[in-house]
């Protein structure tokens, strides 16, 4: 192997493992915003709640494929947040055969409340950051969310750098 694909490896392998070590930072803010809502959801609820919150209406196969599951786990997590009226679920208007599912009003405040939460504690950890490093953060996790294709957030609540 050449000593500049060797370095293109290396710095590849640099970057994943930052990443990986971020991930695990992420993971327990996210973790811990859910925790105030005393079992209500699981992260991949919530990640679904988040999900109907970008979008107004959807229909199970669009959800499922949104999340990258298949319908069947997309139905059982659809039945727990009807259950805990999280969301709503009702017989789509221009196509009798199809269901669509909307966030509830309860299910949009866990998602603003949890997201608060979360901004607060990102918002926490990013003010120990080195200001002139903050831009470049900013740059590189939207082009690793572009490449995830996730949704951007939105709002700036919790900020005050």
């Amino acid at each position: 192997m050449s000593s500049l694909a060797s370095s293109h490896r290396a710095h590849a392998d640099d970057l994943v493992t930052a990443v990986l070590t971020a991930s695990r930072v992420l993971v327990a803010v996210a973790a811990a915003s859910l925790a105030g809502t005393e079992g209500t959801v699981t992260l991949a609820q919530f990640r679904m709640l988040v999900m109907l919150d970008s979008h107004d209406e959807t229909n199970l196969t669009g959800l499922a494929e949104s999340l990258g599951v298949n319908s069947s786990t997309a139905l059982r997590m659809v039945d727990r947040l009807v259950a805990a009226g999280l969301v709503t679920r009702h017989d789509n208007t221009r196509n009798r055969r199809e269901v669509v599912i909307a966030l509830s009003q309860p299910g949009a405040e866990l998602v603003w409340r949890v997201t608060d939460r979360r901004r607060a504690e990102i918002a926490r950890i990013v003010r120990q950051m080195p200001t002139d490093q903050r831009s470049a953060l900013v740059t590189a996790l939207n082009a690793f969310a572009d490449a995830a294709g996730e949704p951007h957030a939105t709002g700036t609540a919790g900020f005050g750098w």
